[in-house]
């Protein structure tokens, strides 16, 4: 099952430099497009003129439609008006006057330039892991890691409703600073019995290390990918791409291609949580993705990954 405690909040308001994140990355089940949102908690730094108190609050929505550019709508929260769960605490939640997120569950309600979104959706999963966990320095967490999305999403008057609504991950990231480059793929495969996820991270260490680690469930086993090596990376505004092999405990192998391609490809600068400016960050939420597992076994989806590139 996955774990409550993997979306526990990390920071306090003492903390000096700090990033926080929940996060959704939901895929309808019609592959007709992905929806992304972001909770977003930074400490000491400034976001706009207009925010000045060491704490601030944003609620992100992106909508990556099939075939066409993707569209980010980011609203700035009032810091008093986050209600946050205590540090540790289980179960825990996030929330202001209109949006929120606490386990199992996240909406939404923005009001952009002329947009209007909003959506209330359930969570459901089998698995939950930790990817890194570098304790103050950052961690990289997916306590919904085989999602299934139920509930309802309405943008600008169109509401999007299945059962199910669609597929991905919930995560939960933090840190006193963004990375000077990661690379980062999700992808879930729907199965008759449930689905199949792999996920997998690598990012820079300090003295030149890095850090690379895959985790696929699979067949209602979690099995960790050892001796990653990275095959193939390419990122423009035209196409992302990551190929990388690796061995499962059994000693099989496992090759992943993920790709992504425009006019889904989305660019967003990222701000420095030392204030120091922004970097860009790539991602393109409907990616295709082949899996394969040993000499016979195959999984593939058109549009049911994530890639993400960040760093300059």
């Amino acid at each position: 099952m996955h774990h409550a405690k993997l979306n526990a909040v990390y920071s306090t308001p003492g903390m000096r430099r700090r990033y926080e994140v929940w996060f959704v990355r939901c895929g309808l089940a019609d592959g007709g497009g992905a929806w992304w949102f972001r909770y977003l908690l930074v400490n000491n730094f400034k976001i706009s003129p207009e925010l000045s108190s060491r704490r601030h609050f944003q609620v992100w929505a992106t909508w990556f439609p099939r075939g066409a550019a993707p569209q980010t709508f980011i609203v700035d929260m009032p810091g008093e008006q986050l209600d946050l769960s205590a540090r540790g605490q289980v179960p825990f939640h996030c929330r202001t006057a209109e949006s929120g997120i606490e386990e199992g569950r996240c909406w939404g309600n923005l009001h952009n330039d002329g947009h209007k979104i909003s959506w209330n959706l359930r969570i459901h999963s089998h698995f939950g892991a930790t990817l890194s966990d570098k304790g103050w320095i950052g961690f990289s967490r997916s306590p919904h890691s085989d999602a299934a999305f139920s509930g309802e999403i309405t943008f600008n008057g169109r509401t999007f409703r299945s059962e199910p609504l669609g597929f991905g991950v919930q995560g939960h990231n933090c840190g006193y600073r963004h990375r000077s480059y990661w690379r980062w793929m999700h992808t879930y495969f729907p199965q008759p019995d449930g689905g199949s996820t792999l996920e997998a991270l690598v990012y820079d260490l300090p003295l030149g290390m890095v850090f690379r680690n895959a985790i696929l469930w699979h067949q209602g086993k979690p099995r960790r990918v050892r001796k990653i090596r990275e095959l193939k990376i390419a990122r423009s505004s035209k196409q992302l791409v990551w190929n990388f092999s690796g061995q499962l405990d059994d000693g099989s192998s496992i090759e992943a291609s993920v790709e992504g391609v425009a006019p889904e490809i989305h660019e967003l600068p990222y701000t420095r949580t030392d204030g120091t400016g922004t970097f860009p960050v790539s991602n393109a939420s409907l990616a295709r993705a082949i899996v394969k597992l040993g000499r016979s076994e195959s999984l593939e989806t058109a549009t049911g990954a994530v890639l993400e590139m960040g760093g300059a």
